[in-house]
């Protein structure tokens, strides 16, 4: 059977070259879909068209497939995030000490439901179901940073600062 070459990346920038390193070690496999998509997550940020055709065409799988595989995954976005990103803890111990409440005062604050970014691209508003900081309920993770046994004021405190800069 005739090897066939990848096809060329997008573009020059250096994360194409991250996300075929990937591909290139499982062997531009089909079973590498998720694998890959993840990389170019990670190294972008979020899944774009271009992107998602780039990898199913590397891996030789259906466009579908591929696109069943990102809308399937919550982890997966097909939107750039923000600046900054709030992600609230919905787990158990968490939503018992009232981050139902935070995340009502979150969306109120910044004029967007959950899963969304603010017009001006600044705050990414998210959440996880479980952090694994539950000792230390309720909590928020502000760019990536736990914030544990926070109160909606001090939630709100920083969704100002990032908002001023």
């Amino acid at each position: 059977m005739p090897v066939i070459a990848p096809p060329p990346l997008p573009s020059e920038d250096k994360r194409w070259k991250i996300v075929n390193g990937t591909m290139r070690k499982n062997g531009f496999a089909r079973h590498a879909l998720i694998e890959t998509l993840h990389t170019v997550q990670s190294s972008f940020g979020y899944l774009d068209d271009e992107s998602i055709r780039f990898v199913a065409r590397s891996l030789h799988v259906p466009l579908s497939q591929a696109y069943g595989v990102v809308t399937f995954y919550h982890y997966f976005s097909l939107k750039p995030p923000g600046k900054h990103t709030l992600t609230i803890c919905t787990g158990t111990a968490c939503y018992i000490k009232g981050t139902d409440k935070l995340l009502a005062s979150a969306e109120k604050h910044l004029g967007i439901p959950q899963g969304q970014t603010t017009k001006d691209g600044l705050i990414s508003l998210t959440t996880a179901r479980c952090v694994g900081a539950c000792g230390r309920a309720p909590v928020a993770l502000a760019d990536g940073e736990l914030q544990g046994q926070i109160t909606g004021d001090e939630l709100i405190a920083q969704l100002e600062r990032w908002s001023k800069e």
